[in-house]
């Protein structure tokens, strides 16, 4: 039996699901020890630190230099097969039309009195990306690559590094060099894991120091990336991957399964669940989880992630459905009924919502055009997918004139003593009497 299928509230309330849910937030492996180590020592030595840690634990005869060349940037183009090629291109073309819709622009308001009030928008300076090189290198995480690169560059920034672990032989996929270059990127560095992020963190002689830095890792990656939190610009703390589906009796239970399966194959903490009103899909559901469980590459993986944090979720009305959407907010969220635009609007929580029987979730994994940086564990309650404004920041613009201070001065020093900061009031105040003689 992959997954359970129980019947809330009657075998499981609510609340009694969001705390099965909770304990993917802690496996039990804290490294954070480790990690705060690893920074401590790239942050004092630099590339000593960092050649050390990859030849370690990647790339045993790792060169000096980390930095990949350019021109083997562009070789990497005639390793490719080009109908991937194509496919690559085509994909980026779709996820940079996307995010240029996002793109908010600096805008100003003046008052009679010459006041100027505005907001100024500006990419970061710089920016580093973590590309996780996958299985030894040899599935690399292109995607990842797009889906970080490409609001990076539609928000302004010029500055952009990538880095990536090493494979044994001290190279880097092709597909990773070759998406870089069809991305328009020259900086691509081998290192990977905490010590990678704490390079593009603090900075070494071989790879300068970054404002904000994005993508996903490991368990090292993303403990290094939480400690960093406030002395650099995080994306977010991604945690395993999940996927929630809302069914009615039109959904096809193959289709459902094969989708709860495209997330349990990503991580045994992988949470894939199905709330359906349907008693006959449950249990078509959970005989399809098993016929195509046997056919995957990574069936122990998703067995394993199935039988922890899978399930099939049996409620009365679609409404009572929702309502355990919404609670749950989901990374992934499908509507897999037969009107789904007629329920878009009750939803409220989730990170991307896939729409009809015919819109599985790698749509938006790779092609559609949406990030697939999206918000997990819940935190869909109150953040968003990666975006265009990830890599900005917004400055306000305040330009006040004789007439405004002669007109709020007093009000504004009055609010300063109220909370007992009379130097704040007295530089209002000595304009105001500079003013008057």
């Amino acid at each position: 039996m992959p997954c359970r299928i129980v019947r809330v509230p009657a075998e499981l309330t609510a609340e009694g699901l969001l705390a099965w849910l909770s304990g993917r937030k802690d496996p039990g492996n804290d490294i954070s020890a480790t990690v705060r180590a690893i920074l401590a020592a790239v942050k004092k030595d630099g590339d000593k630190a960092l050649r050390s840690y990859t030849r370690k634990f990647d790339a045993p005869d790792l060169p000096d230099r980390f930095r990949v060349p350019v021109r083997d940037l562009k070789a990497a183009l005639s390793s490719v097969p080009k109908d991937d090629l194509v496919i690559l291109r085509e994909a980026i073309e779709h996820v940079r039309d996307f995010h240029a819709r996002q793109v908010e622009q600096s805008w100003w308001t003046t008052s009679p009195d010459g006041t100027v009030l505005g907001q100024m928008v500006r990419p970061v300076d710089r920016v580093g990306l973590y590309v996780p090189g996958g299985q030894g290198g040899e599935t690399p995480l292109i995607s990842s690559l797009i889906m970080n690169a490409v609001p990076a560059q539609v928000a302004g920034v010029i500055d952009i590094a990538v880095i990536s672990p090493p494979r044994k032989d001290s190279t880097l996929n092709p597909y990773i060099l070759a998406t870089a270059a069809l991305l328009g990127l020259t900086e691509v560095h081998r290192a990977g894991s905490a010590w990678g992020i704490a390079a593009l963190a603090y900075g070494t002689k071989s790879i300068r120091p970054c404002d904000v830095i994005a993508g996903p890792g490991n368990i090292y990656v993303a403990t290094a990336k939480a400690i960093l939190v406030g002395e650099v610009g995080i994306d977010m703390i991604a945690g395993p991957s999940e996927i929630t589906i809302l069914a009615d009796e039109s959904a096809n239970a193959d289709y459902i399964a094969a989708d709860m399966l495209s997330q349990a194959e990503h991580d045994p903490l992988a949470a894939s669940l199905c709330i359906t009103t349907s008693t006959s899909l449950a249990e078509k559901l959970r005989q399809s989880l098993a016929r195509q469980l046997e056919k995957l590459p990574r069936r122990d993986l998703a067995a394993r992630a199935l039988k922890d944090w899978g399930g099939v979720l049996l409620v009365d009305t679609i409404d009572q459905g929702i309502d355990l959407v919404n609670r749950i907010a989901p990374e992934h969220l499908e509507l897999a009924v037969n009107e789904p635009f007629t329920l878009l609007g009750k939803i409220r929580n989730a990170g991307a919502i896939f729409l009809g029987h015919h819109c599985p979730e790698p749509v938006g994994d790779y092609f559609a055009g949406p990030n697939h940086v999206l918000p997990t564990l819940g935190t869909a309650r109150f953040s968003s997918a990666l975006s265009v404004q990830s890599f900005c920041k917004k400055s306000s613009i305040i330009a006040t004139s004789p007439d405004y201070l002669a007109r709020h001065g007093g009000k504004i020093a009055r609010l300063a003593r109220l909370e007992g900061l009379e130097a704040h009031a007295r530089s209002v105040e000595v304009r105001l009497e500079k003013n008057t003689k």
